[in-house]
């Protein structure tokens, strides 16, 4: 199985997060089963809470990861010096990315410039509000600034923590004109927009945001990122992002980094179906 550039560790392995909520052991047990599979390509760090460090550290061995366990780790503010003395104490986790949760009931740029004096190694992700609200505008200058990223909530378990097509362009517009990446994180492990038949919830598709990239950094107005974000037929969508141009699919990728998934295989199943998986290697 050959990955295509466009898809390569496309996937943060967020398998202990809801709605999987994988057990910690089975989960990086699985992790490092992807990581030995020829759909290793498609696989980011394993995505875990800043309370479960010291766990996962005991399970990371070195039988299953020979160079370490590459770990992306969600925490809010109060977690933040136990992270970095938990990623000095050990060499079994390698720190990819940190992704903060900002405290809703503080301002949140205060919070992005204390979390830069505190120099993380790797990258960190900021999550930011959603997009018409005054703080999303402001939250860009220090991110930017300080050559942080932006992390996009695109679902949760309520309707209401599902951005619609608008407020995702606007998101994706908006990184892209102030030249930071961005990563996604809930209900996107699909590959189309589609509605949940269990719930009604109106997820958006991890091609849609990659196709809505790729038209954003190609200076489309914001109506044509919002239409790729709207589409809602797999076939078409696939077609138009097996079209991309490589050097639209690369420039695409550099902003839209990656998203957090409780499943790996999902995303792996519908790029099969779609037939946007390169052939199998000789």
């Amino acid at each position: 199985m050959s990955i295509p550039f466009a898809f390569r560790h496309l996937v943060d392995d967020a398998a202990v997060f809801p709605p999987g909520s994988a057990p910690l052991p089975r989960a990086v047990a699985d992790h490092a089963g992807h990581l030995a599979s020829k759909h290793a390509e498609l696989v980011g760090p394993f995505v875990i809470g800043a309370d479960r460090l010291g766990e996962l550290a005991e399970l990371a061995g070195p039988d299953l990861f020979p160079a370490g366990l590459r770990v992306s780790v969600v925490a809010g503010p109060a977690a933040l010096p136990a992270v970095l003395s938990a990623f000095a104490g050990t060499g079994r986790l390698v720190p990819v990315a940190v992704e903060f949760k900002p405290d809703p009931a503080r301002p949140l740029v205060p919070q992005i410039e204390e979390l830069a004096l505190l120099g993380f190694p790797g990258t960190v992700y900021v999550e930011v509000p959603r997009p018409g609200t005054p703080e999303w505008e402001e939250a860009l200058v220090p991110v930017v600034r300080h050559g942080f990223r932006l992390k996009f909530r695109t679902g949760g378990t309520e309707a209401a923590a599902f951005p619609d097509e608008d407020e995702g362009a606007a998101w994706i517009h908006g990184a892209v004109a102030a030249g930071t990446a961005f990563k996604c994180t809930a209900g996107l492990h699909r590959a189309v927009r589609h509605t949940a038949a269990t719930t009604g919830f109106e997820h958006h598709g991890y091609l849609n945001v990659l196709l809505a990239t790729a038209r954003a950094r190609s200076g489309a107005p914001l109506p044509d990122v919002r239409a790729a974000l709207a589409e809602r037929d797999p076939r078409a969508l696939a077609s138009a992002v097996a079209a991309l141009p490589n050097a639209e699919a690369a420039a695409a990728r550099e902003a839209f980094v990656s998203y957090g998934s409780c499943s790996v295989l999902e995303p792996l199943e519908d790029l099969t179906d779609l037939g946007l998986l390169g052939p199998a290697s000789a």
